[in-house]
């Protein structure tokens, strides 16, 4: 059998697509090599960064209350867990700036423009919820919690189902701080608009604290302390939302000027080249009313003096040519 050569058109189309799984298995070994490298250094820092993050709650535990231990390898295991989770939690600048750089390549460029900012502001965000769970709702939740507690019974929360706790928090206000950054997306992506935000504004409120009341303990502070940073973050996010559209029809009314003016420019420049060219000023002037008058008068004391002058000469032209016996004898 003869043999077939490759279909040259099929390797050109699948050559850009292997480049793409190869960049992207370049940054995804990047990325864990960023993790692990942090990890390396958290490890042996394990046990105080656990005592840190424990800290709120062993504020508010009666005096000489501590924490436990139930399973054999908690003491070791939880505090691997929690240099694993931190390491994620710290390399994720360097996470999403590789999740930028593999994406970037194929946005325009007003995507980028905007698209850079929210990825920036989206990683404050979530830090910040971290520290708002941790500086203002971790007090307060473990004094209530600590504090209800009845007569004759002891707190002592088991570490690995407290660091699970911990980190279910801080996702939970990492994500609501992200409510402005989903609002931005919404309105810029045309899924719906600033008004139609601001009328839905009863429905999500009660969105709101449906659910912190899913992400949080079934105690009222803390849902109260979730719910209310994701409306007043829903509100700058509505608030930026309308000035980017507001930008956004002013570059496109600026735009249109400009083509417009383009295209008026352009046909101007072609009917000039095409139209005759006009005498000057000096050659040519408008005359006025009196000025058409006395000319128009002019030429007809002029077309009358031909007309004398043409008569004069006919009527010499016709003596000159009278015969000679015509003439009266002498």
């Amino acid at each position: 059998m003869a043999k077939t050569k490759p279909d040259q058109s099929s390797s050109d189309s699948e050559l850009p697509f292997m480049a793409h799984l190869v960049e992207l298995r370049d940054r995804l070994l990047r990325v864990v090599v960023a993790v692990m490298l942090i990890f390396l250094m958290l490890f042996s820092f394990a046990n105080d960064l656990y005592t840190m993050l424990a800290g709120p709650l062993l504020a508010h535990l009666p005096k000489g209350g501590t924490m436990i231990a139930t399973e054999v390898a908690s003491p070791f295991l939880t505090p691997f867990k929690l240099a694993l989770v931190a390491s994620v939690f710290l390399a994720m600048p360097v996470i999403l700036y590789h999740a930028w750089a593999f994406v970037a390549p194929g946005l325009y460029q007003h995507e980028k423009r905007l698209a850079l900012p929210l990825m920036v502001s989206s990683i404050i965000l979530f830090y910040a919820g971290m520290a708002f769970a941790y500086f203002v709702v971790f007090p307060l939740v473990f004094k209530f919690l600590v504090g209800i507690a009845p007569a004759g019974v002891t707190v002592m929360t088991d570490i690995s189902r407290y660091l699970d706790f911990v980190l279910k928090m801080f996702f939970a206000f990492g994500l609501a701080f992200e409510v402005p950054i989903a609002t931005i997306i919404v309105v810029a992506t045309g899924i719906t608009t600033p008004q139609s935000l601001a009328d839905k504004r009863p429905y999500i409120i009660v969105g709101a604290f449906t659910l912190a009341m899913l992400l949080t303990p079934p105690d009222v502070i803390s849902q109260v302390l979730l719910a209310l940073p994701m409306l007043l973050l829903f509100e700058f996010g509505l608030y930026f939302s309308r000035m980017i559209i507001r930008n956004r029809k002013s570059e496109e009314t600026d735009e249109a000027e400009e083509t417009q003016a383009s295209t008026t420019s352009a046909a101007t420049t072609q009917s000039s080249s095409t139209m005759p060219a006009m005498p000057d000023e000096g050659e040519y002037r408008e005359l006025s009313d009196e000025e058409m008058e006395a000319e128009l008068d002019r030429a007809i004391a002029e077309e009358e003096s031909l007309q004398k002058h043409t008569a004069h000469t006919d009527d010499e032209a016709g003596d000159e040519t009278k015969p000679a016996g015509d003439q009266p004898e002498k």
